[in-house]
C-alpha cells in the first residue's frame, strides 16, 4: 500500500517538474542509471534427469527375451 502511494507522488512531482530539470533527470537516473545484473546461462538452466534410473529396466536376460519374442 505504501509503495503504491509513494508511486503516485514520485508521478506527481514527475508532472510538476519540467523534463529538463536537474531533479527530474536525478529521479530517471536514480531509478534506470544501472542495468539489472546479468544472469549466467549456467544459472538459468537446472539438468536433472527426466526419470530416475531403474537398474531391472537397462538388466538383459536373454532366456526372458526368448520366451516373451521368440515363442
Amino acid at each position: 500500500m505504501q509503495e503504491q502511494e509513494q508511486e503516485q507522488e514520485q508521478e506527481q512531482e514527475q508532472e510538476q517538474a519540467p523534463e529538463g530539470s536537474g531533479a527530474a533527470q536525478e529521479r530517471r537516473r536514480a531509478r534506470f542509471g544501472a542495468l539489472p545484473e546479468r544472469v549466467r546461462p549456467q544459472d538459468m538452466v537446472e539438468e536433472r534427469p527426466a526419470a530416475p534410473r531403474d537398474p531391472a529396466r537397462d538388466a538383459y536376460d536373454p532366456d526372458e527375451f526368448a520366451v516373451r519374442y521368440g515363442l
